[in-house]
């Protein structure tokens, strides 16, 4: 295939990018392929989680500009485009009963107006794949949620010459993946490998609240060999200062150790317009050579 390779991945923060496939997005900025993050909100609701910098005055009054200073930063190590949608943070509402999520907010547009912004974004850009996350969100943020459901719409749209008339010439991505890094086989292979070096695992109690919810299994389709770009995801991630301790649970499995046991990325192809053969270990498998 002599046409451009081009990803999209579709993002609910400024962090995201970072804590969900960046290794496996700059393992095909390394191979030439064009990478662009679609980041659904400012993040403007964000807690600050780093220790370090809680109580910060000037941080918690500009968290806006300190996010988006932290995406251009976490950006430029993966080496990836990035482009806003222009959504706002809807917040992680807690509490027993939920509050109202706070009016305006992404997780509260039209889910079809709302589609409209990417759909552009995907004819402007014409990605062969793209990835975002499942029905539940990857975890169940009202923006993760959001997420998946406007790249589910576009997805379908964006090659449809009907639909979304002014957001540009029709264009049709081949396929969809969600992001699945965070299952149950990698974190139980990591822990055991810990545990049976004597290390003590960040991943107990993880493993607990496993047992405790009642949570599909999800079917893990492709795995990206990505291991040599640990570093550079872990880098893009310490980049998002406010959201991550550096000296937090993130960084506490060795890297010679997350090397040997489980050098993949996970997904699970969601739509695919080509054939192909599970499992893949390449996200464009099926394109490559059409």
């Amino acid at each position: 295939m002599t046409e451009q390779l081009r990803l999209m991945a579709v993002h609910a923060h400024p962090d995201d990018e970072s804590s969900k496939g960046a290794a496996t997005m700059a393992k095909y900025v390394s191979e030439g392929v064009d990478v662009l993050v679609a980041t659904c909100t400012g993040g403007e609701r964000g807690s600050i989680l780093n220790p370090k910098l809680q109580g910060d005055p000037y941080i918690e009054e500009h968290i806006h500009e300190v996010r988006r200073k932290e995406m251009d930063e976490a950006r430029e190590i993966l080496g990836v485009k990035q482009e806003w949608l222009g959504f706002v943070d809807s917040g992680l509402p807690e509490g027993d009963p939920l509050p109202p999520l706070p009016e305006g907010c992404f997780a509260l547009q039209d889910v079809d107006e709302a589609a409209g912004r990417l759909v552009k974004l995907i004819r402007d850009f014409k990605p062969q794949v793209i990835t975002t996350y499942d029905e539940n969100g990857g975890y169940p943020h009202p923006d993760h949620i959001m997420t998946h459901k406007i790249t589910m719409v576009a997805f379908e749209a964006a090659g449809d010459p009907e639909k979304y008339p002014e957001a540009g010439e029709p264009w049709q991505p081949q396929k969809l993946y969600y992001n699945q890094g965070f299952n149950k086989p990698r974190t139980i292979a990591l822990h055991e490998a810990l545990l049976a070096r004597g290390m003590e695992s960040p991943y107990g109690e993880w493993l607990e609240r496993w047992k405790q919810f009642e949570r599909r299994e999800r079917t893990l389709t492709t795995y990206i060999p990505c291991d040599e770009f640990f570093e550079i995801r872990d880098k893009a991630l310490i980049a998002h200062a406010t959201q991550i301790d550096p000296d937090g649970g993130w960084f506490r499995v060795p890297m010679d150790i997350q090397r040997e046991v489980w050098p993949t990325e996970e997904y699970e192809l969601a739509r695919s317009l080509v054939d192909t053969s599970l499992p893949e270990d390449d996200l464009f498998a099926g394109i490559r050579n059409n």
